[in-house]
């Protein structure tokens, strides 16, 4: 099939949503907003409100009392929850790289342990060729200063010690780093730092945190979003989770399973840190268009051992 689709202008836009049931009681405002955020991504915010299975109906919306500004509170709230999310992500990534140097060089005693095929799983003989080729790519892209003197003063080995190298890989490339770890009383004590016993488990989440934090990093919807990596939910942590009967009942692809699961590790890495409170404070302000259902909140969350803490 063609794509025959003609851009519109913004009045056209405007013109476009009035006629399938949006309000504007600013129409200038709505301009306005429309000249700096796309028409394409506001429609993720309207999407969940329209008629999208009946090919007659236009994407008509289903309510007759929201309006432009609704949207734009809706998109507003979004981007606040991904900055929210992304700043604490940020501590486990760096909490992630900083036990990954120092545990495996320390008890190798080998600041180049992540370049020795020994540590890292044997069943498919292109796992670990590939991760050192993403480790030499994210090496070799960094224009950190530290990096730089190092390609400068030694040339044996070409690539860094970890406590270097791992500073500067993506967090994609260091949950890869992680998951391709063989079994090993090191790769079980550092998912222990972070209160896990499994290690799987552990390579789980950041596989998860690894996919929310670029959704995050490239301004994409996550409110209720139905993420691809499913989180695992474990019931033997080291500190207060989730219940057991909670297990069975959260979805594992939505955004609230993911919070739980930044905040179990946050209140390890982070003790007295504020994101329950930032987060409790942006879920109590006035959204129209906002249910925590669609996220994945249980009507009990607050009860929940880890929102407890």
């Amino acid at each position: 099939m063609k794509y025959t689709k003609k851009p519109l202008t913004i009045e056209e836009q405007i013109d476009r949503l009035k006629q399938r049931g949006l309000n504007f009681a600013d129409r200038e405002q709505a301009k306005n907003y429309l000249k700096n955020i796309s028409y394409y991504r506001l429609r993720a915010f309207t999407y969940p409100f329209q008629n999208n299975t009946d090919p007659s109906a236009d994407h008509v919306f289903l309510r007759d009392d929201i309006d432009f500004s609704d949207i734009v509170d809706l998109y507003v709230f979004d981007r606040r929850l991904r900055n929210l999310v992304f700043n604490e992500l940020e501590k486990i990534e760096i909490a992630v790289r900083t036990q990954l140097s120092m545990v495996y060089s320390v008890q190798s005693q080998d600041p180049f342990w992540y370049l020795d095929g020994v540590w890292f799983v044997q069943s498919n003989p292109n796992t670990f060729p590939h991760l050192v080729n993403d480790v030499s790519d994210d090496v070799n892209r960094s224009n950190e200063d530290f990096i730089k003197h190092y390609k400068t003063k030694y040339d044996t080995p070409a690539m860094p010690p970890s406590w270097m190298s791992l500073e500067v890989l993506s967090f994609g490339t260091l949950s890869r780093m992680y998951k391709s770890l063989d079994k090993s009383p090191m790769k079980r004590q550092i998912a222990r730092e972070f209160g896990i016993g499994d290690e799987d488990v552990l390579a789980n989440w950041l596989h998860a945190f690894s996919n929310l934090r670029n959704c995050c990093a490239h301004h994409s919807r996550i409110w209720n979003r139905r993420f691809v990596v499913h989180l695992k939910l474990p019931y033997n942590t080291s500190n207060p989770f989730l219940t057991r009967s909670s297990l069975k009942t959260i979805k594992q692809n939505k955004i609230f399973a993911m919070l739980s699961a930044i905040k179990y590790i946050v209140d390890i890495i982070s003790p007295g840190n504020s994101f329950k409170n930032q987060l409790e404070g942006l879920l109590m302000e006035n959204h129209k268009l906002l249910t925590i259902k669609e996220m994945g909140f249980p009507v009990d969350w607050k009860e929940l051992p880890v929102w407890k803490m």
